[in-house]
């Protein structure tokens, strides 16, 4: 079976960034980072692209990304101490030993204000190193503040990128809505191993049996199970290999970091991913599927469909699952995520908006004729259009109800997956 086609997006570097999203600036080297962030995130590009060279990320992404596998397979009770001290909730159950992803979010807000020369006083005061990244006495310690500190850097990311983008749209209608909104939503996600839902497994029965299993036993029975479940699943592409179905997401801009991951056996990072993110997309002006490779300690800034709404398609949201990687049963996905989304009361206008690019068959049409080289599912079934979720005059609040619904309500696309 041949591999999926590797994409590597548009890299644009942190100091690029910084002259470009600049007020009044227009040199030439401004005009070219412009049109290549447009054409990566535009109705003809993947709809994503990677930041490099933050200064100061790297340190903060390595401290915060191991503490969510560790929050995920804590005593629960413990857990919840944690989160409270911390000030995190989880926007997911998390009581089912199976489940795939364990997620730790908490709601960034932020007074109103103009972008965004707070992106050089951020790293440039050394802010982070009044953190005390290294210190070991308390695996949490710093749980809250280098969530906020990096959840902070990434929407100063995204505001720059909005900047960049309303040049090409006009109006300064992308910065304008995210500053209005005051608020962004942070999610620090563990995506399990099939060794971390044997270990999980073990918790709940430990008082029953008494008995421990080694870690590596663990694995060796979580591998048999999760080869079980993927011979026995009849639909190729199945949820069985994915931590994350198909979507579309709903806000403006998602802004993720660079993935970790790491071995079941130690807390240690796994090598063999190195530069793998298992983050596919669908690339519609190319009708194909691509994985993602990223740099290392990179950002990723995806376009969610409010933006493809506000920009009246000239910017392009991007459809996208995450993949488990194959005979690699030990190996879990750390991530960080901040969810960049309009005011609450924001309302949509689709009165000029190109009605074709809304038309419900228009992605069944494309993944039809796709000559994919990759297993999937039949992607139309489980991804609700957006033309049944949005009205011409509906507000972001109704539509993320309507979106949420539609995907994960009681009669959702998806529902039990």
């Amino acid at each position: 079976m041949a591999e999926a086609e590797i994409l590597e997006p548009y890299q644009l570097s942190f100091s690029d960034l910084l002259l470009s999203s600049r007020f009044h600036s227009s040199s030439p080297s401004d005009d070219r980072i412009s049109r290549n962030v447009m054409d990566a995130l535009g109705p003809t590009g993947p709809g994503l692209l990677c930041i490099t060279g933050v200064l100061g990320s790297a340190l903060l992404r390595r401290k915060l990304l191991p503490m969510a596998r560790k929050l995920a397979l804590l005593d629960p009770d413990k857990r919840k101490r944690f989160l409270k001290e911390h000030h995190l909730g989880s926007d997911l159950p998390l009581k089912n030993p199976e489940r795939d992803v364990s997620s730790f979010a908490m709601q960034l807000n932020y007074e109103r204000t103009t972008c965004i020369s707070s992106l050089e006083k951020l790293w440039f005061d050394e802010a982070v190193a009044k953190l005390d990244l290294h210190q070991e006495d308390d695996e949490f310690t710093n749980l809250g503040g280098a969530f906020k500190e990096l959840g902070f850097c990434m929407r100063e990311l995204g505001l720059s990128i909005a900047r960049i983008c309303d040049r090409d749209i006009g109006g300064g209608l992308l910065e304008e809505s995210l500053l209005e909104s005051c608020t962004a939503k942070g999610r620090l996600i563990h995506y399990h191993s099939a060794a971390d839902k044997c270990a999980l497994r073990e918790a709940e029965s430990r008082n029953q049996s008494g008995k421990r299993v080694s870690s590596k036993r663990r694995v060796q029975n979580a591998a048999e199970q999760e080869g079980n479940h993927r011979s026995g699943a009849g639909l190729s592409g199945s949820h069985f290999n994915l931590w994350q179905q198909w979507h579309y997401d709903y806000g403006i801009f998602t802004v993720l970091t660079d993935p970790m991951f790491l071995s079941s056996y130690s807390y240690q990072e796994c090598t063999l991913m190195s530069s793998h993110s298992c983050l596919q997309i669908y690339h519609p002006s190319k009708n194909k599927f691509y994985m993602v490779k990223t740099p290392q300690d990179s950002f990723i800034v995806q376009i969610g469909e409010s933006a493809d709404i506000l920009s009246k398609g000239k910017l392009r949201s991007t459809l996208h699952c995450v993949c488990k990687p194959e005979k690699l049963d030990h190996i879990s996905r750390e991530t960080f995520v901040v969810f960049l989304q309009p005011k609450w009361s924001q309302t949509f206008s689709v009165s000029e908006y190109t009605m074709e690019h809304l038309r419900s068959d228009s992605l069944q049409r494309q993944l039809t004729d796709t000559d994919e080289i990759i297993p999937r599912p039949d992607i139309q079934k489980i991804v609700p259009p957006l033309s049944s979720r949005l009205r011409d005059g509906m507000t972001f609040a109704e539509f993320s109800r309507e979106t949420t619904k539609q995907y994960y309500g009681g009669s959702g696309l998806q529902s039990n997956r």
